[in-house]
C-alpha cells in the first residue's frame, strides 16, 4: 500500500482528506510544512499533497526543500491559488501536478495513482516489468516460476532503480537513499552489491543495470 503524507493546515480539511484516502493508501498528515518535513526525514513516504497557504514553512518552500535533498517522490500542490502565475510558481518549484480546491476527491485519487503509476511506486508495493515482479513485501523478484530472495540493502538498491527506469543514481545518492547518510559505507559497497545484482539478474531479458561512467548507475527496461 503506497504512503500518503497530507500536509494541510485546515484541520477540518485535513482529516476529511485522511477519512476519504485511507481506504487506498497508507495515509500520515501535518499541519505545516516543517512538520511535513520531520516525517519525510523517515523516508517512508511515497507521495506527498500539499496545501501552499501554511504557517511556519510554506507549500512552496516545503517543494523547494524536499527538491534540494534530493528527494525524487510525486509532489501534488493542493491550493485555492489557480492564477497562471501560481501554477507556474508551484511547478517551478518543483511539485509534479497541481490540483485546485474545492477538492474533488475522485480526481485527486486519479492524479495520485496517476503518479505513483510513473514513478513504479505501485500501491500494493510491487513493480511490475512483463514476466518480472519485484515484491516490497517479501524482497523477492519472481520471474515466472523462478523466485529470488535478494538481502535487504540489494534488494532496496534493486527497487530504488527499477521504480525510476533511465533516471541516473549517483553513488552518493544510492548510498544517502540506501544506507543512509549517517553510514559508514562508501562507493565500493556500491559497486560490490551493483555486481551481485548484475550477475543474478543478468539472464533477465527484461530490464539491466547499466554503469555510467563516472557517474553512477541507472536501470534500463529492454521490453
Amino acid at each position: 500500500m503506497a504512503k500518503i503524507l497530507i500536509v494541510e493546515d485546515d484541520n477540518n480539511l485535513r482529516l476529511l482528506m485522511q477519512t476519504r484516502l485511507r481506504s487506498r493508501y497508507s495515509v500520515t498528515e501535518a499541519a505545516d510544512g516543517a512538520k511535513a518535513l520531520e516525517i519525510l526525514e523517515k523516508g517512508e513516504t511515497d507521495l506527498v499533497v500539499t496545501d501552499i497557504m501554511m504557517p511556519a514553512v510554506d507549500g512552496y518552500s516545503l517543494v523547494k526543500a524536499i527538491r534540494s535533498r534530493g528527494w525524487d517522490l510525486p509532489v501534488i500542490m493542493l491550493t485555492a491559488k489557480d492564477t497562471f502565475h501560481d501554477k507556474g510558481q508551484g511547478f517551478g518549484v518543483g511539485c509534479d501536478d497541481y490540483l485546485i480546491k474545492p477538492v474533488n476527491f475522485e480526481e485527486l485519487v486519479w492524479r495520485i495513482d496517476a503518479l505513483l503509476r510513473r514513478s513504479k511506486i505501485a500501491n500494493e508495493g510491487r513493480i511490475v516489468i512483463g514476466n518480472v515482479v519485484v515484491n516490497e513485501s517479501d524482497f523477492t523478484v519472481s520471474h515466472g516460476e523462478e523466485v529470488i530472495e535478494l538481502p535487504a540493502k540489494e534488494f532496496k538498491l534493486l527497487y530504488l532503480l527499477l521504480s525510476y527506469p533511465n533516471k541516473i543514481f549517483t553513488k552518493e545518492k544510492i548510498l544517502d537513499k540506501v544506507w543512509g547518510y549517517t553510514s559508514d559505507s562508501d562507493e565500493t559497497t556500491v559497486r560490490t552489491h551493483m555486481n551481485r545484482l548484475r550477475t543474478k539478474f543478468e539472464h533477465f531479458e527484461e530490464f539491466e543495470i547499466v554503469t555510467i561512467r563516472g557517474v553512477g548507475y541507472k536501470a534500463v527496461i529492454k521490453k
